[in-house]
């Protein structure tokens, strides 16, 4: 059964067109994959995200409880700052990544993956017991994303937005209702991403759209997120895949010595050569890249890797991929091939990201 957003009427007036993700009824596009992702790139646009689940954990001992199921070392996140970090299972596969966001009066929002929810907070209840307590079904998430997405939101929610800085986060007071907003996004572009109570998310929607801001689908996310180089559980990383290989050490955190779920395999996994790296594939002629082409040396019989993600990158305008190389192969310039449909596709390995935002 599907669950739809609270937004649909607005989602449906905005002409959006719908598809199913992860149990919910997620607006793909409306205007269009290319010129939604574009709107992103060039001014600003605002996503719906809702489906991604929202827990709090509260109360003295609540970073500590944290600490036992996430790989970062929540206890040393100050009060208003955010931070990525990943649940792990005993042998150091990534069963999820995560967003962990610290509030005044210790309580700490977690923000899951929608297809891993239900097993999400699961886990957090295991630890927390009552200290935990979703609350995606009672309220909203909204993404703005786009160079001129910080204007904006300090427009419509005011002062209190000024002074945040990259990955902080605040609880405001918005017209008489609490919003949460934080400087995180997974576009590879500026902004903030805001949840507020679901009686409340029409209002900001509204003046979201009515300060500019071009509503954007799933497909533009996605294409968004790839040019950015940022991994999709579940294709990029997951329970099979560690940390390091996927270049996610930076959220790892073992010399603190606190015990959580996969810190031994972690570190015997970062103390061992690595066999594998994920690595960033730009093709060199005409063509797109898809999750589950293979991968081949030049003139090879065989594959040395698949694509985990790949699409066309609407700003590069060429194909773009991801995909777990052999050591050997993934230095910068290394020139591979990639199977389209019986073609061979002359493909570089380049550095991540792929799309750099222009500077000044």
């Amino acid at each position: 059964m599907l669950t739809p957003l609270t937004l649909r009427e607005r989602h449906l007036a905005a002409g959006a067109r719908f598809a199913p993700f992860a149990g919910w009824e997620m607006p793909l596009r409306y205007e269009g994959i290319v010129a939604e992702h574009r709107s992103v790139r060039e001014r600003v646009g605002v996503f719906d995200v809702s489906h991604l689940a929202r827990a709090w954990v509260e109360g003295p001992q609540a970073a500590q409880l944290l600490r036992a199921v996430t790989t970062f070392d929540v206890t040393s996140l100050p009060e208003g700052k955010a931070h990525y970090s990943l649940y792990c299972n005993e042998t150091g596969g990534i069963e999820d990544d995560v967003f962990i966001y610290h509030l005044a009066g210790d309580r700490w929002l977690v923000i899951h993956n929608a297809a891993n929810a239900d097993a999400d907070f699961e886990r957090l209840r295991a630890v927390a017991g009552d200290a935990a307590s979703e609350v995606t079904p009672e309220t909203v998430m909204l993404a703005v994303q786009g160079p001129d997405a910080v204007g904006l939101l300090g427009r419509v929610l005011g002062e209190g937005f000024a002074g945040l800085e990259q990955r902080d986060c605040a609880e405001l007071n918005w017209h008489g209702a609490p919003l949460l907003v934080a400087r995180t996004g997974y576009t590879g572009e500026d902004g903030g991403e805001c949840i507020v109570p679901a009686d409340r998310a029409e209002s900001l929607w509204d003046a979201l759209i009515a300060g500019g801001a071009a509503p954007a689908g799933l497909g533009a996310r996605d294409s968004l997120r790839l040019e950015a180089a940022l991994p999709l559980h579940g294709n990029d990383v997951d329970a099979t895949t560690n940390p390091y290989e996927a270049g996610l050490g930076f959220a790892v955190t073992l010399d603190d010595g606190a015990p959580f779920t996969g810190r031994e395999a972690l570190l015997e996994a970062k103390a061992t050569p690595r066999t594998r790296r994920l690595a960033h594939l730009a093709a060199r002629a005409r063509g797109v890249l898809r999750a589950g082409y293979e991968v081949r040396e030049p003139d090879g019989d065989h594959g040395v890797a698949t694509l985990t993600s790949g699409g066309h990158s609407p700003s590069l305008r060429i194909g773009i991929g991801m995909a777990y190389l052999p050591t050997d192969l993934v230095s910068v310039g290394t020139m591979l091939e990639v199977d389209v449909r019986g073609r061979a596709l002359p493909v570089e390995v380049v550095r991540r990201p792929f799309y750099r935002k222009p500077k000044g």
